[in-house]
């Protein structure tokens, strides 16, 4: 009985380690299309700067218009953030998408 009990164990243990190995993957994989997406948005940003007066160009800001101050006394911290979203860089992440599909 404990020859059967000893050769289940790794058999489980194998299992385990499959579906730790899997999950990780899936993560990689998610970082991957992040970076992708974030490369696209700066190649678009910079297609959109290059064709200065074309439609490429057209967009809309969103973020905080006047950056939030926190003064602590000793240390005065700002926060702000602004997306600047034009066509280009819709292009740009849509080329970054095709190209996740294209190495998954």
């Amino acid at each position: 009985m404990e020859d059967g009990g000893s050769r289940g164990a790794p058999h489980r243990i194998r299992k385990v380690y499959t579906k730790e190995r899997r999950g990780s993957s899936l993560k990689r994989i998610n970082w991957v299309l992040v970076v992708l997406v974030l490369i696209g948005f700066v190649i678009g940003r910079f297609i959109g700067t290059y064709f200065d007066g074309t439609f490429l160009n057209y967009g809309q800001n969103f973020g905080l218009s006047s950056p939030v101050e926190l003064n602590l006394g000793f240390i005065i911290l700002t926060f702000g953030l602004e997306f600047n979203i034009t066509i280009a860089s819709v292009i740009g992440v849509i080329i970054a998408f095709v190209v996740y599909r294209f190495i998954r």
